[in-house]
């Protein structure tokens, strides 16, 4: 059991937080999932609905109830056959918008992931994260992104390497913090180019003062159903991304696994 849980202030004047004003029950079981003895520190945990009705003592219509308005504000995510429920933002507060790769509890995080039962709720939770906790990639045979053929593949890589000469793209000091990582998080479509100019784009933001926000922005995103539709024909160029500044003012809890709500 934990010591204790972190709730962020931001709780009660974010998107999540707006949703559920008015609704006494829903507010009160979604502090019960970031604070109870079942949780753990990315999230997802097994709790039946049994427990959050006895203790919070909304019995169980109550908490059935709440539980529903949680998941329509996309607070959560719950499995209803291993009764495990994913709270989509508590890692972000009980660990961190992301960690260094030697950081200690990069470790941890993974163990928790890998001990996720639901291949959904794994799946979901590695694409809001896998950039900011540095989680091992996993190939996936019913993946929403197709990997491209080797020829596509190497005719990417050629175009990186064409522009990153023109651009001086190629030198590690010419690099800001977070655009490699960026890129290589971005889905691979055939809109997926231009890395030259999403440099520039990039170091004309300053983004790497916000890469943490950007990284779990595009984790949320790829869970969508915009970008899921049609194996991701509808999915941005980064560039356009990048120019329109897409990340500021997103809240990571309306777009997260809105697949699997």
């Amino acid at each position: 059991m934990r010591d204790y849980g972190v709730v962020s202030p931001k709780f009660w004047i974010g998107e999540t937080g707006k949703a559920l004003r008015g609704n006494a029950p829903a507010q009160v079981l979604a502090l019960y999932l970031m604070t109870c003895p079942h949780a753990n520190m990315i999230g997802v945990f097994h709790c039946p609905v049994l427990y959050m009705a006895h203790e919070t003592g909304l019995g169980m219509e109550g908490a059935s109830k709440a539980l529903q308005s949680l998941i329509e504000a996309k607070y959560c995510t719950y499995d209803e056959a291993s009764e495990t429920v994913f709270v989509h933002r508590m890692a972000a507060y009980q660990v961190s918008e992301s960690l260094k790769l030697g950081d200690n509890r990069v470790k941890g995080v993974e163990r928790e992931w890998l001990n996720i039962g639901p291949a959904q709720l794994k799946s979901a939770f590695e694409a809001i994260y896998s950039v900011a906790f540095h989680l091992p990639i996993e190939t996936k045979k019913n993946s929403p992104f197709k990997a491209p053929s080797k020829p596509l593949a190497s005719q990417e890589q050629e175009q990186d390497q064409e522009q990153d000469q023109e651009k001086g793209a190629g030198k590690p000091a010419d690099v800001p913090t977070g655009f490699a990582d960026f890129w290589k998080t971005w889905p691979s479509t055939d809109r997926k180019q231009a890395k030259g100019k999403c440099l520039d784009a990039w170091k004309k933001a300053h983004a790497e003062r916000e890469a943490a926000v950007i990284l779990a922005h595009v984790g949320s995103l790829k869970l969508t159903n915009g970008w899921l539709k049609n194996s991701g024909e509808f999915i941005p160029a980064p560039l356009v991304y990048l120019n329109k500044r897409s990340w500021e003012g997103a809240e990571l809890s309306e777009l997260a696994c809105e697949r699997f709500v």
